[in-house]
């Protein structure tokens, strides 16, 4: 019969003994952030080298900047991080450094390239995308009503504006539906941004003449999403909403190397042929490490005068891609022809009829967004 003390020793011994490796390491590095952005330097693919060695561990970073700063705070958050794991005796930080050109380098993304605080940008606190796997499910009405909800929202509590960036380069509907046309001022070699209703906005349909066609490939797309962040005076801004086209091709990769996104927002409508595609097409945001904030589903049901809903599009599309996304349903917006009469006349409902059904069920999506972006 062993005594106590031996039985607590005999534990000891064979209760097996967390080990430090690379792997954990990595998993420290993912606190670290990089200064001034809410993603940290694994996901901006900043880190190059994780090497251990008898308890002594060998970080190699590179980065792209003219800010001394930033590589010391990054070291300095690196070390404190992997420092505090167990079985960690020494850690090193092997230093890249590389200075811009003078084109303002892209914001860090899929391709790994380093964030850089271009004076366009630098007072945006968040940017979101709005995004959705196929057309025709009503994202870009969902864009400017969302934006417009969340400019009354902040406005509200004194706090700065909202912008939307028009990024589908081919189908720029947001001029309409916003009520902003005429075309943008230069001022110190930075575009200004139309506005309307508050909102802050620009986009392709102020460049090209109605008639005519964008019939551009994917390298001009992704020039004219650089120039969009990069050479738009957005000024100070709490959210910058990002309308992108339908579908994962060059320009959602564009934004993602160029923006640093807070998070998305999926769009979709009930019926499966909307929803599956939305999942699928969700999933690049897992790949570039961006957030989900939630699924808005679009046209969810008509209700008649006296009170009952008819699930024209099927029903439970949203809550799917929602729960197969780990993400909230944000909210249902109802089929309303004010809707649609809104964003024809540049008037959205959110802005004419604050009131209704649908404008309510807008200011819930805002309201939930604000709060995950604030938490």
């Amino acid at each position: 019969m062993l005594s106590r003390s031996q039985r607590v020793s005999l534990c000891s011994i064979l209760q097996p003994k967390h080990t430090v490796d690379t792997e954990s390491i990595k998993a420290a590095l993912k606190t670290v952030k990089f200064p001034g952005f809410s993603r940290d330097i694994i996901s901006f693919g900043l880190v190059r080298e994780v090497d251990l060695k008898d308890g002594a561990a060998l970080i190699g970073v590179e980065i792209t900047t003219a800010d001394p700063k930033i590589p010391e705070q990054i070291a300095a958050d690196i070390k404190s991080a992997v420092g505090a794991l167990e079985g960690i005796q020494d850690v090193k930080v092997r230093m890249e450094i590389s200075q811009p050109k003078n084109q303002p380098s892209p914001t860090g993304g899929a391709n790994g390239s380093t964030p850089t605080n271009s004076a366009a940008m630098q007072k945006v606190k968040y940017a979101i995308a709005v995004a959705s796997g196929k057309g025709g499910v009503g994202k870009s009405t969902v864009t400017v009503n969302l934006a417009c909800a969340l400019q009354r929202l902040l406005a509200a509590d004194g706090k700065a504006g909202v912008g939307i960036m028009d990024c589908d380069i081919y189908g720029p509907s947001i001029p309409l539906m916003l009520g902003a046309s005429g075309r943008p001022e230069i001022e110190n070699d930075l575009i200004v941004p139309l506005e309307n209703f508050g909102v802050r906005t620009m986009s392709m349909g102020f460049l090209v003449d109605e008639d005519t066609p964008v019939v551009w490939r994917g390298p001009m797309i992704m020039k004219t999403i650089q120039q969009f962040a990069q050479n738009v005076n957005w000024g100070e801004l709490e959210i910058l909403v990002v309308d992108l086209p339908p579908g994962t091709g060059d320009a959602q990769l564009s934004l993602v190397q160029t923006i640093a996104l807070n998070g998305a927002v999926i769009v979709t409508t009930p019926q499966p042929a909307a929803s599956n595609v939305a999942r699928r097409g969700a999933r690049m945001f897992e790949k570039v490490n961006v957030p989900y904030l939630g699924v808005v589903e679009n046209m969810s049901y008509l209700e008649s005068a006296d009170g009952t809903r008819q699930q024209l599009f099927g029903e439970g599309g949203g809550a799917s891609t929602a729960s197969s996304l780990g993400t909230p349903l944000l909210g249902k917006i109802p089929i309303d022809p004010s809707i649609r009469i809104g964003c024809d006349n540049g008037i959205p409902i959110v802005v004419s009829d604050p009131e209704s059904v649908a404008a309510k069920e807008f200011f819930k999506v805002a309201r939930q967004i604000i709060e995950q972006l604030n938490a």
